[in-house]
């Protein structure tokens, strides 16, 4: 009886208002002529004109009341004015005809584009009725007028600028105290992307003291900075306070937050809390919203919070030193996001998380997760992104219901140890975009896709994987496929002209699975060594941006390549490629990205695409002379030409080139004088080893990020500059120390990384992919390629020339460096007693000078030293006992007939070992590895791990990391893969990062 009669009241009611509130009022005629007025000033981008948005109502020959946008009151006056989201452009100044509606009491012109001239406009001020002010999403800039102050019934504000890029130009506040000085009524306020710098410290007080009935604070995006004041406690009736990302918030979130019983959202992401979370969150009964991302957190989580029974939302994500595990959830959770990406959680999924039946966003990727993911993900019915890649998760999925999952949009799996057969029911699921499960153990064939018309994949991802067979004919008849990557498994054919409906593909991976058999679609065999043009769906991707057939043994590539006319990056790496089809029809091709590294290409270098900002024509067999048409490549930023037989001069015009940051041209028949490439200013990494090129040591270029300076340039410094390899040519003369000391890279003991520093195109260009410079490692008297990694150490190579004089003292101001070779040369001189503070090196070689006097003393400091060569020298006095160096083998020291003590013998007396026989023309070529010193050259390398311990810190890159080292132990030492046992590749040279 209660309800049917509150029932009758309410619409007793509804009648009441719609009555007083003008529905059936007639509009004042001055009210209706500034309207219109206003409609008249109005322009519009894009296709929207007055005719196609809420204006078309707006027409002189009917009541302004009427129209869509308008609330009247019941005489007549316009007391509400909503024309959001109209594609409005332009502005409204201070007189505008909007200003005549003194009667407003709602005002809403959000997301729109007005600009204002030069902002708001401050006749905004008049509008003093104003109740709710919106004027959130346009592209005001310059400062919040002050007269908003004068709307002293306003309740709410909202001037958030979101969509703001914080270019040079954005919206910014005045101070705090003369904008709220009025607004006691207000209890709604939002400035998020508005910048309040200007408050500095004092915005909790210039808040709490102005705003007294405040219950939703949100500033977000708005600079902030400083703890939480704690007069911020006034304000207990807050039940939204958003004040996350691009803030400057830091400190512990303080006890006095207990006392927001209201509290419905929480919201700092992106501050610096740097403390833990505190456990009285589980007793706000209303909460719906915790989001806490990328805040420092520490400790451990409290579980019971997520137990709240009112919590909709909880994000974590992006705090790696913050330690948890999951509970048993109850049976019909409120959660509908739980994210908890990039934090240590551990522990198993309990197959409870299928009680979460609201559950539509689950992110538990880069975690430490074990176990296997429970069966009842498949109650997850309202589920949409399920990403819980990047864990130690195991097991076979193929037991989910998955054909439950019927809203699933996004499925992220990789980077797992799963295992078993890939569910042919994956493929099937009605509304599923993107299928990640990369980087796992799956087995089998990869099952055909019986629903392909009305599935709704744009995305696949297979990668790095023990998959076989044949790839399914029905993968290529997906209409709206976008990426597809089969990279890194074994599939033995692919259905090179079978029946397929692609035709939206931007990029696809098929490398690194040594294809052996093309087939039509009925598993008829057609070559044993496939051609890019047997893939003759190819021809017709008319957006295709990313090719990479690398590994392959494909043996051929087709004229037509080059017309695809989006096709940026192209990898044709490590196949059997002996020649490239011609003519090359550089009129169309938008080729960037050409690598066709460790192929049989031969003869000249003929194909150039114009476009090209990296070209990697390495390990072929490539001979005659570097062609000038490189040149024509004017964008350049890398070229790698190393490992051919290219003869002659690097061309004038490539060394006058003002884009080139990287240039490798080691391992070729290179001649010329250095001098020749003394205007190669923009380089930060050039590699000559291995050449012809002779001359005196240059003292006005800067190669490799700088060796001296250009004349023009004495003041110029190379901060970039960490790796300088010179090894293996016909440089003389004397390294000049003053030079040294612009190399501030090596001089910095934070630098942990290889990278290119300068413009956008630097930038984007390391976000397209990773140059990663291969080096001929030096030590020992033994060459040791590594592989093209990513390296994360400073390195001098002068080994094998005939360098002079003394080594500089300078030198011991790289303090960030980790290895240094100067042997095979003529150095003459003491060792300068500086090298003491070089803490971080773990490689020291000197072998094969003219040095003399006594080891110094300082370096018995180096506690990272693994390494130490000071053979063939002409050292005396005794080897400093007590001490590291001391522990280094025989071969370390013989072949100085002054030097005496352990590990040599007590005196002098003893017959010392001769050098090594030499293969070549310099003493340090050999073939063989002596495994008398593999435990030191192991040790080496971990030192070099420790000495980078900071990337713990960072989950994604210390997996990384730890995969890389194990391919360069690998690839230094290949019978380590024998003894350690089989290791399944895990990332190539070009992989990316696409996640």
């Amino acid at each position: 009886m209660k309800t049917l009669q509150s029932f009758v009241l309410l619409f007793f009611f509804t009648i009441c208002h719609n009555v007083t509130t003008g529905v059936y009022s007639q509009c004042l005629k001055d009210q209706q002529l500034s309207l219109l007025h206003l409609k008249k000033n109005l322009t519009f981008y894009g296709d929207v004109s007055p005719v196609s948005s809420k204006f078309v109502s707006w027409d002189s020959s009917t009541d302004c009341c009427s129209w869509v946008g308008l609330t009247c009151s019941s005489n007549g006056h316009v007391v509400g004015l909503d024309i959001s989201s109209q594609h409005i452009l332009g502005d409204i100044d201070n007189s505008s005809s909007l200003f005549d509606l003194q009667h407003l009491q709602s005002l809403n012109l959000a997301d729109n584009s007005f600009v204002g001239d030069p902002g708001i406009p401050s006749a905004i001020g008049k509008l003093t009725n104003l109740r709710y002010l919106n004027l959130s999403n346009n592209e005001y800039v310059g400062k919040i007028p002050v007269e908003i102050s004068h709307l002293t019934r306003l309740e709410v504000l909202d001037i958030s600028q979101v969509n703001s890029n914080w270019g040079s130009e954005h919206l910014e506040s005045p101070e705090f105290s003369i904008l709220f000085q009025n607004l006691t009524e207000l209890t709604e306020l939002y400035l998020d992307g508005v910048d309040v710098s200007a408050e500095g410290t004092h915005w909790c007080q210039a808040i709490s003291s102005s705003l007294p009935n405040l219950r939703v604070l949100s500033l977000s995006q708005s600079n902030l900075l400083g703890p939480f004041d704690q007069s911020l406690a006034k304000l207990q009736s807050l039940s939204v306070i958003q004040l996350g990302v691009r803030n400057n918030i830091f400190g512990p979130i303080p006890g006095f937050f207990s006392n927001f019983s209201n509290l419905t959202v929480l919201n700092l992401d992106g501050n610096n809390i740097s403390a833990p979370v505190p456990g009285f969150f589980a007793n706000f009964s209303k909460l719906t919203t915790l989001s806490l991302r990328g805040c420092g957190l520490r400790g451990t989580f409290p579980k019971q919070i997520f137990q709240v029974p009112t919590l909709q939302t909880i994000d974590l994500s992006s705090n790696t030193e913050l330690h948890g595990s999951l509970p048993e959830f109850p049976k019909n959770g409120s959660l509908r996001s739980l994210i908890l990406s990039q934090t240590s959680f551990s522990g198993l999924l309990h197959d409870s998380i299928g009680n979460l039946n609201m559950l539509s966003t689950l992110d538990l990727s880069e975690c430490n997760f074990t176990g296997s993911i429970p069966k009842s993900i498949g109650n997850l019915t309202k589920l949409v992104d399920l990403h819980l890649s990047l864990n130690m998760f195991n097991g076979r999925i193929s037991s989910i219901h998955w054909e439950n999952l019927i809203n699933l949009v996004y499925l992220r799996l990789y980077h797992n140890q799963l295992v078993g057969s890939i569910p042919s029911f994956l493929f099937s699921l009605p509304l599923l975009s993107a299928l990640h499960l990369s980087h796992n153990n799956f087995t089998g064939q990869v099952p055909e896709i019986f629903n392909v018309s009305s599935s709704l994949v744009t995305s696949i991802d297979l990668s790095f994987n023990n998959l076989e067979g044949p790839v399914p004919v029905s993968i290529f008849n997906l209409r709206g496929l976008e990426t597809l990557t089969l990279s890194s498994n074994n599939f033995s054919a692919f259905p090179f002209n079978g029946p397929h409906q692609l035709l939206n593909l931007t990029e696809i991976d098929l490398s690194y699975n040594s294809l052996l058999v093309l087939y039509n679609g009925s598993n008829s065999s057609y070559s044993s060594f496939p051609q890019i043009s047997d893939f003759i769906f190819l021809r017709n991707q008319t957006y295709l941006r990313n090719l990479d057939l690398s590994e392959n043994q494909i043996q051929g590539l087709p004229n037509w390549i080059w017309k695809l006319d989006f096709l940026d990056y192209l990898n044709v790496s490590f196949n059997f490629l002996e020649s490239l089809e011609g003519p090359f029809i550089n009129s169309t091709s938008r080729v960037s990205r050409l690598d066709l590294h460790s192929n049989q290409l031969k003869g000249p270098i003929s194909i150039v695409p114009p476009d090209a900002i990296y070209l990697d024509y390495s390990n072929n067999h490539f001979s005659s002379t570097i062609p000038v048409s490189i040149c024509n490549a004017s964008g350049l930023l890398a070229l790698d030409l190393s490992s051919n037989s290219l003869s002659g001069e690097i061309p004038q015009c490539l060394a006058a080139m003002s884009t080139l940051r990287i240039l490798n041209v080691r391992k070729n028949n290179i001649t010329g004088m250095i001098s020749n490439l003394e205007f190669l200013e923009s380089l930060e990494a050039l590699d000559l080893s291995q050449n012809r090129i002779e001359g005196q040591f240059p003292k006005s270029n800067n190669f490799y990020g700088g060796i001296g300076c250009p004349v023009v340039k004495t003041n110029a410094t190379w901060p970039a500059l960490q790796i300088i390899d010179l090894a293996y040519n016909n440089f003389n003369g004397e390294v000049p120390g003053f030079s040294l000391a612009t190399w501030q890279a090596m001089k910095d003991n934070t630098n942990n990384s290889f990278s290119l520093t300068g413009n956008d195109n630097d930038l984007y260009i390391m976000l397209s992919f990773s140059y990663e410079p291969a080096l001929t490692v030096t030590s020992k008297g033994l060459k040791r390629d590594l592989a093209k990694i990513l390296t994360v150490l400073t390195l001098i190579d002068f080994s094998c020339n005939n360098f002079s004089g003394s080594i500089p003292k300078e030198m011991g101001a790289l303090k960030s460096l980790y290895f240094l070779n100067l042997s095979s040369n003529a150095f003459t001189g003491e060792i300068p007693s500086s090298f003491g503070n070089i803490q971080q090196l773990e490689s020291l070689d000197l072998s094969h000078n003219k040095l003399s006097g006594q080891i110094p003393e300082q370096l018995a400091k180096l506690n990272f030293l693994a390494f130490l060569n000071l053979s063939n020298n002409q050292l005396v006095g005794k080897i400093p006992a007590g001490t590291q160096i001391s522990t280094f083998p025989r071969d370390s020291f013989t072949g100085n007939k002054g030097l005496w003590g352990p590990p040599l013998t007590v005196d002098n007396k003893a017959r010392l070992s001769p050098p090594p026989t030499l293969n070549g023309s310099h003493p340090n070529s050999t073939d063989e590895i002596d495994w008398d010193l593999v435990s030191v050259e192991i040790g080496f390398v971990f030192g070099f791990a420790v000495a980078v311990g900071s990337l713990v810190f960072f989950k994604r890159w210390s997996k990384w990391y730890y995969r890389s080292m194990y391919k360069i132990l690998v690839r230094i030492f290949p019978q380590l893969e024998e003894r350690i046992g089989p290791h399944r590749r895990h990332v190539h040279i070009n992989q990316r990062w696409r996640r």
